[in-house]
Order: structure tokens, then sequence, then C-alpha cells
């Protein structure tokens, strides 16, 4: 069997585009790893997690002139079946469910006879060994920026969440942002250079707190609980299996549901306002993060 570009060219839609591809080897709907065709020229990070994934699938090149449906595979008359996921982030059918349950059904299985330990990234961890970060143990991880900038938490967000945490807990704070102040329990996370590194700044934290759903995946591999923010995705479809992960949903005004590309300024801007529901005043964040701190 050949899967065509399965799963697309981000690190979270991969991640999540193997664990579908693990249930379906588990449960038996496929009968052996298929040849998973992939673009050429995707980011080293994304590369590495195809790599660590090479047990599930034969990894081969997809020509360029064959990146869209609208173009014909060549080479299909040498497979039992070819699955076309081509395109896929455009497809009307994958906007509005959860992204695993997409993946599920395009590789014939019916998401909701999936139990649910198979719809977690429980593949990741069994095949990686992190490698930690040099950082005090227990400390909060937070992720301010993501792959798309319309996820982003804005600065003064992410001052006021890592001052919040100064005050109100004990550990380090590790942040991959630029806080507009420096103290001694924050620490600035250098960029991971492999993904053992970037699998293990998640894997020793204690805590998660992130914009990127990249590493909201990785914390649920890694079983780290996590306070995930959403703006232009509603939670259910990146996080509805995942028991540790807290969702926070801020939808902005006026954008179309599941957005995954910018197309003026005026996106930005509604994305930003999303943060800043009561004016500059950020009450609201605050009890958000004494709910999670305080959940059982």
């Amino acid at each position: 069997m050949a899967i065509l570009n399965g799963f697309g060219r981000s690190l979270g839609d991969s991640i999540i585009g193997l664990q579908a591809l693990s249930a379906a080897l588990s449960l038996g709907a496929l009968a052996a790893p298929p040849v998973l065709f992939r673009l050429p020229g995707l980011p080293p990070m994304v590369q590495a997690i195809y790599a660590a994934a090479a047990d599930l699938a034969d990894v081969r090149d997809l020509p360029w002139a064959a990146e869209t449906p609208a173009q014909p595979f060549r080479p299909a008359g040498e497979f039992a079946a070819v699955i076309d996921m081509r395109d896929f982030a455009f497809d009307p059918a994958f906007r509005g469910v959860p992204m695993i349950d997409y993946f599920l059904g395009h590789l014939e299985l019916d998401p909701q006879a999936v139990p649910p330990a198979l719809r977690r990234n429980a593949w990741l961890a069994a095949r990686l060994q992190p490698i930690p970060p040099v950082a005090p143990r227990g400390y909060t991880l937070v992720c301010p920026q993501s792959a798309m900038a319309l996820r982003d938490m804005p600065a003064e967000v992410h001052d006021f969440l890592l001052a919040w945490l100064l005050e109100n807990t004990a550990s380090a704070i590790l942040t991959q942002g630029e806080p507009s102040f420096t103290h001694e329990r924050v620490l600035l996370s250098p960029p991971a250079t492999t993904l053992a590194e970037l699998c293990g700044v998640v894997a020793g934290a204690d805590l998660v707190v992130s914009t990127d759903t990249a590493m909201v995946h990785l914390a649920d591999a890694f079983s780290v609980p996590c306070l995930a923010f959403f703006t232009t995705h509603r939670p259910e479809w990146r996080v509805r299996d995942y028991p540790l992960c807290t969702p926070v949903h801020l939808p902005p005004t006026g954008l179309p549901a599941a957005l995954e590309f910018v197309r003026t300024s005026a996106d930005l801007q509604a994305t930003r306002a999303a943060w800043f529901p009561a004016g500059p005043d950020l009450g609201w964040l605050a009890a958000t993060l004494r709910r999670w701190l305080d959940r059982p």
C-alpha cells in the first residue's frame, strides 16, 4: 500500500498522523507498513520525526510534479492500494473534525472504534530517547510562539504569565520566548537542534504552557500536564484525547473557523485581540492559571 503526502509538512500534523498509522497497524487495518510518499525538502525536525518512525513506514520522496491530486501519481500501478492525502489541509472534510479522526478515517478505521489509548501519541516516547536541557529539575516550560503567527501569544501576555508564575510557584521557568525582564528563575530555552533535544525540553518539564500545538502533542506523548491556548481552532479538533491537557479557547471575532494561513494584517489583529477579551486587564488569565494549578 502507498500513502501520498501523509501526514503534511508540519511537526504537529506528522506526530498525529504517525499515531494514526501506528493505530492502523496495531489494529490490523493495514497488513504491513505502507510506503509513505513525502514531499522533498521537509524541515530537519520533521524529517527526524519520520526517521524515528522507520518501523511504521518505508518513507520515500513524492515528486513535486505529483504534489496535488490534480497530478497523476505514476507509480500507482505498483501498489495494491493508494491512499491519497495530497493537499489535505485544503480538504473541507479536514476542517472541523479532530485531526486524528481525519487520518484514521483515511486509513479505513472508524475513529470511534479505536481505543482512546491509541488516539494519543503513544508511538513517539517508545522510539526516542529525550535529551534533557541544562535546567533545574521540575521546571515549568512556556511556549508562547507557534509555527503560525496567528497562534502566537502577545508579548505582554507572555510577560504577565511569567510574572504570575514567579509569584505563585516556586519552580524555575524555562521559556522559549523573550520576556522584557530578567529574573534568576526565568531561563531562556535555546532552540533545539535535534528532535531528541526538543523532546527532552518537554519530557523534563513538570508543567507545560503552550500556544504551539506541536509542543502540546509532545506533552501528551511524554505525559506532561499541559495548559494549551487555542485561537483559530477549537480545542477538540486537536486535544480531545489528551487527558492531561487543559485547553483554553480564545476565538477571534470575525475570522473563519480553522483558519490556517494569514491572509491580511487584520487576521493578526483579530487573533491578538482575542487575548484581551476585557481590554488590557488580564485577570481572566490569572484566574485560568489558578484553576489549572489547583486542579485535582
